[in-house]
């Protein structure tokens, strides 16, 4: 796979040539962006994923629920519908897409939309659920739309400064594009992240003056959800657990379960895989599956002794209370 990318370099310079030259007629006003009425954050990256953006909308929301009626629109990646679609807890992933449907089934009072073309979005929205706020989930590369703020999360392991365009690499645009964010969050780091790592990555990034840095670590819970309840992760200690993973980067996950002394056998998909019937009634061999809660909603309860762990960004140092202050900003 890695030989197949540095081949495809010649490919790489010409689609970050592209994505330079849209980004142009953006900027100079040849292409034009609109701002709604409505206050909008958009949570996205520069990469194709593995930043932790669903955690992240999730953890804005948690800190705008008690004061703000908020919404999600999401495009509803790889979903099979098409349209404007308000999400429901009963809506099958496959149409409306993985994380939305997780974001609704976990704040069901949050009206949760999915739709392609986030100008058409948002007016619906607005129509339909009138809210104080929305989160544009993966929305950054989405020109058409002018948000009132833009996070650009970029992951600890693999910065943006760092990597290359597509198919070599993974940034899906330019990396100037970072200078439009108002806040860019390094996010998975360790820890014990201290200063002198931290002033190394704020000399990589080179934000502008009026560009917030934070960074954040991710928070596994201690206890496995199922249909049927839960688990303590000691109790999966006894035997050999079956990982069932398919997200864009794992290894956070597979450290954390290590670190822990869960010994799994671990089944890694494409990002966003639907998972096949044969492959259900494989997993429905396992006495014990482990998965991701994106993984979970996907299985869609046909896997009964399936558990996930939920996880969440832990903002480090002051990076908290700063976000919080922007969002009351708003």
């Amino acid at each position: 796979m890695q030989v197949l990318r540095k081949i495809a370099f010649p490919f790489s310079l010409l689609y970050g040539f592209a994505v330079y030259l849209r980004n142009l007629c953006y900027d100079s006003g040849i292409l034009r962006s609109e701002s709604s009425k409505i206050p909008s954050v958009c949570v996205g990256n520069l990469s194709v994923g593995g930043t932790g953006k669903t955690p992240m909308i999730e953890w804005i929301i948690k800190n705008l629920y008690a004061e703000r009626k908020v919404a999600v629109l999401s495009r509803g990646y790889r979903r099979k519908s098409r349209g404007f679609l308000i999400v429901r807890p009963e809506s099958d992933p496959e149409e409306v897409g993985d994380e939305p449907l997780q974001i609704c089934r976990k704040f069901p009072k949050v009206a949760v939309a999915v739709e392609a073309d986030r100008r058409k979005g948002i007016r619906m929205l607005k129509e339909k659920a009138s809210p104080d706020v929305i989160l544009l989930d993966d929305a950054f590369q989405h020109r058409r739309v002018k948000p009132h703020v833009n996070i650009l999360l970029t992951s600890y392991s693999r910065l943006y400064v760092d990597d290359w365009y597509l198919p070599t690499g993974n940034l899906r645009d330019h990396k100037r594009q970072a200078r439009r964010a108002q806040v860019i969050v390094v996010t998975k780091c360790p820890d014990e992240l201290d200063d002198q790592d931290r002033e190394r990555i704020l000399k990589k990034l080179r934000p502008l003056p009026s560009q917030k840095v934070l960074f954040s670590s991710l928070a596994y819970g201690d206890q496995a959800i199922g249909i049927e309840g839960s688990l303590s992760l000691s109790g999966l200690r006894e035997k050999e657990v079956l990982l069932v993973t398919a997200i864009a980067d794992p290894a956070p996950l597979l450290a954390y379960l290590s670190k822990a002394g869960i010994r799994i056998r671990h089944l890694n998909f494409p990002d966003h895989h639907f998972f096949t019937e044969d492959e259900i009634r494989g997993f429905n061999e396992a006495e014990r599956i482990l998965t991701t809660e994106k993984d979970f909603t996907r299985l869609n309860g046909r896997v009964l002794q399936a558990y996930y762990l939920p996880v969440e960004h832990r903002f480090l140092h002051d990076g908290k209370e700063k976000m919080i202050s922007l969002m009351r900003e708003l």
